[in-house]
């Protein structure tokens, strides 16, 4: 495993397929909004399902801050699709089969199967505002939102 990006950082670029079949790149997302990049470790997990199934909870009011949610797991895009469904999750499961954009960001475990659980709070230029290297699972959606309004992100 690689050291997490800091606050400050310009955070790595990529294009992925999602879950959905469509294409999800940080690109997209430029000069428009702000993207919480979650890292989650395994789909159809108990502590993973309990966090996206937060995120998907709080997705209107990331929306309400012009904030959008992305996950992403070291899966495939048939198990994303199946997580999704099964906890009718609204927002792009990002596929990373080969760990390459965990690796960007400094959260592949050493095994190289999985991800460790980070989150990244990126603004509309690019650049990483907050990370949150170990994720406590409840409330964390919370300090998210509370973290864009104190940076003045919303």
């Amino acid at each position: 495993m690689s050291t997490h990006l800091e606050p400050g950082a310009k955070a790595p670029a990529f294009s992925a397929p999602a879950a959905d079949g469509t294409t999800v790149k940080m690109s997209d997302w430029k000069g428009k909004k702000n993207v919480v990049l979650f890292f989650y470790v395994k789909d159809n997990t108990p502590g993973c399902t309990r966090e996206a199934r937060a995120f998907r909870d709080a997705v209107e009011r990331f929306d309400e801050k012009d904030t959008v949610v992305l996950g992403v797991g070291v899966g495939s895009a048939a198990s994303h699709a199946r997580f999704a469904a099964n906890n009718e999750l609204e927002f792009p499961l990002v596929v990373d089969v080969d760990g390459k954009i965990a690796e960007k960001y400094g959260v592949l475990k050493s095994s190289g199967k999985s991800a460790e659980r980070a989150t990244f709070l990126i603004d509309p230029d690019g650049k990483i505002r907050h990370v949150w290297p170990k994720v406590s699972i409840t409330g964390h959606t919370t300090e998210i939102l509370e973290k864009i309004d104190e940076l003045g992100l919303a």
